[in-house]
């Protein structure tokens, strides 16, 4: 039984996004304000650095720090000294892109998208990043790629085309190789668009939902099994997290929400979690 909503942290986000459980802590970003944060709820403490570009998303690296995704491609991140290193940018032909969303597998590799910045052109696509290189997935790109997302046993990834408002299952072979993708969901208009996606311990996956209060919860048949309502429109993905990974922790934004909005919704932008009556998966180390 899912529990209550309940803000946790009074973040005011324009754009949050990327949160992923690691080191006792939930990692997010706010991508527009340019910062990483990472929140202790043990000791409700916040910590924060600021990026030198717009961060979609950051994940642990095996050894030790992290790796961020930037506009300007992938960088190792040292949360101690703050400092940013660049390692390669897989779109420097596209200055109008940026990446978006992230999640890593069992073997280390980082599964990635970028999207147009302007949300025009179709010019988002997922990559595959790991220690000998990156290659593009050869999924076809789209204007916002989103919620990568493994599936329990590796055998399967979910990708989200969030402008179509639709989410893909594509057969993911143990060399990282994709096959065809077939439809696991869309979502109505009017609905919100699928922002992004995680998968909890029972092979669920719970999709975010940009404009539509809330997060579902779809089994592996594609069947909706669970609505969670929250008190903003604009929810950007969930993470679970603490010591028995049942917390489910949701970025949200204020972005595009007008001043009438935002008067109805004082706590978007905000950190938010609920008790989501199943575990979650624990995060993959970057092998890069």
């Amino acid at each position: 039984m899912v529990g209550a909503v309940r803000s946790v942290q009074p973040i005011g986000a324009i754009l949050g996004e990327g949160p992923v459980w690691y080191d006792a802590a939930l990692w997010f970003v706010d991508i527009k304000r340019q910062r990483i944060y990472r929140y202790d709820p043990a000791r409700d403490a916040l910590q924060e650095w600021d990026a030198p570009g717009e961060v979609g998303w950051v994940l642990p690296r095996a050894g030790g720090g992290m790796i961020a995704g930037l506009d300007t491609g992938l960088h190792a991140f040292d949360p101690v000294s703050g400092q940013f290193e660049h390692l390669f940018d897989p779109e420097a032909h596209l200055p109008g892109n940026r990446l978006n969303d992230a999640t890593t597998d069992a073997q280390g590799r980082i599964w990635f998208g970028s999207m147009d910045n302007a949300e025009q052109d179709a010019t988002g696509r997922l990559y595959r990043a790991e220690a000998t290189g990156s290659s593009d997935s050869g999924l076809s790109p789209v204007v916002i790629t989103n919620g990568p997302a493994i599936a329990p046993d590796g055998g399967a990834l979910y990708h989200t085309d969030t402008l179509g408002r639709t989410v893909w299952r594509v057969v993911l072979n143990d060399d990282g190789t994709l096959a065809a993708p077939t439809l696991f969901c869309e979502i109505a208009p009017g609905e919100g668009h699928p922002d992004g996606s995680t998968i909890d311990a029972e092979g669920c996956v719970w999709v975010a939902l940009f404009g539509g209060w809330g997060v579902r919860r779809y089994d592996p048949a594609d069947t909706l099994i669970e609505t969670v309502r929250c008190p903003v429109a604009n929810v950007t993905k969930i993470a679970f997290g603490g010591p028995d990974l049942r917390t489910a922790y949701a970025t949200t934004a204020r972005k595009g929400l007008s001043e009438e909005d935002l008067r109805a919704q004082p706590l978007a932008g905000n950190l938010f979690a609920f008790d989501a009556g199943v575990a979650g998966l624990p995060v993959h180390p970057a092998k890069l």
